[in-house]
């Protein structure tokens, strides 16, 4: 009980500037290396820990889905998910868009646990919207898949959506981060995190051969900013300021869910999940049936992931500094080693998990 308050406590010192600064993408069948779709979500938040748990509720879908570590269970507002019928759905803050109503806000967890419980189709949701009451309480980019192939963004705040789909996407990716293409132009966050992610997906977008490794390795450990052109891997520096950076100090998951290819059994879908500050973690393969010890919450230490709590350890190597504005300081010596170890079990994991498919 010590050890968990003081890992929770040094936490929260190091998201002492937290935002709700999400990247993400949807990545089209067509621009990936096997013909499976991608949803993924490289999460921040103010929330420290994520835990996965599947919910089955009477009458309706089974899913698994990603909230947020508290002392006690809370299963109202999921974050991120996959369900029985092969539908997904994750999201990023909006800013650009309207602000809420002062008295109904932050209910995207909400939203989305609904969707789990509820949607088989990317059109499934945009009815959901529809009958949603209003003012919805969001202020949001929906991104979702389906077990049909399609996929589509939704900005969407109190009253209104726009639909984004991902067929009409020329490269066959669509990017969100933490604005909204139908909103207010040159308002919002994440515009450098946008280009970070086109850039380093680039040569695998040429070569139609996205991973969820592309993701979950590729851009959740990358120090690399498209305005300056500094990249973490091939410096010699031993610190950097952490400024838009896909990883950045809040970050507490990135989640890959892989669909499935025409004709294949719904079973064989696959979220892959980092959870923890992403650089100083590794992804493990996760199943609408099966969820690693590590990933779910922890009876001896409330609602909380090893795997979170675990990366919590490390990140305190890669953020030493507290007093002050110390913790916006990365040790960049200190993460590539971290994240090379991470990397290698991620690799292991992910060829673990390819064998979970039912062929």
């Amino acid at each position: 009980m010590k050890l968990r308050f003081l890992i929770l406590s040094l936490a929260c010192v190091l998201c002492a500037q937290l935002s709700e600064a999400c990247t993400s993408a949807i990545v089209a069948a067509s621009a990936t290396a096997d013909g499976r779709p991608i949803l993924w979500k490289h999460r921040d938040t103010s929330a420290s820990n994520n835990f996965l748990y599947r919910v089955e509720q009477p009458g309706k879908i089974g899913f698994v889905g990603l909230f947020n570590g508290a002392d006690e269970l809370n299963l109202d507002e999921a974050w991120m998910g996959m369900n029985d019928a092969g539908f997904a759905i994750m999201n990023t803050v909006a800013y650009n868009l309207p602000a809420n109503e002062p008295d109904w806000i932050d209910r995207e967890g909400v939203v989305m646990s609904m969707a789990l419980a509820s949607c088989r189709t990317v059109d499934d949701f945009e009815r959901l919207l529809k009958q949603l009451p209003r003012p919805m309480g969001v202020r949001t980019n929906f991104g979702v898949i389906d077990a049909e192939g399609n996929g589509a963004y939704f900005e969407t705040d109190d009253y209104n959506y726009e639909r984004f789909d991902l067929k009409d996407a020329a490269n066959g990716i669509l990017i969100r981060t933490n604005y909204a293409y139908s909103g207010i132009p040159n308002e919002g966050m994440g515009y450098i995190r946008h280009k970070n992610v086109e850039d380093l997906l680039d040569t695998q977008l040429g070569s139609r051969s996205i991973t969820p490794a592309s993701l979950t390795e590729g851009l959740s450990r990358s120090f690399y900013n498209s305005v300056t052109g500094f990249d973490g891997a091939d410096s010699s520096e031993s610190w950097t300021i952490d400024q838009d950076f896909i990883p950045r100090h809040s970050s507490t998951a990135s989640i890959a869910i892989e669909g499935i290819k025409p004709g294949e059994n719904i079973s064989n879908m696959i979220m892959w999940a980092n959870l923890g500050y992403p650089p100083c973690s590794h992804v493990v393969p996760v199943t609408l049936t099966s969820i690693p010890e590590e990933a779910g919450p922890n009876a001896d230490s409330g609602a909380y992931s090893p795997a979170g709590l675990d990366a919590s350890v490390r990140m305190l190597e890669v953020f030493p500094i507290y007093r002050g504005s110390g913790s916006r300081y990365v040790n960049l010596d200190a993460v590539r080693a971290i994240s090379d170890e991470q990397y290698r079990i991620s690799l292991e994991k992910y060829a673990a998990g390819a064998k979970l498919r039912v062929q």
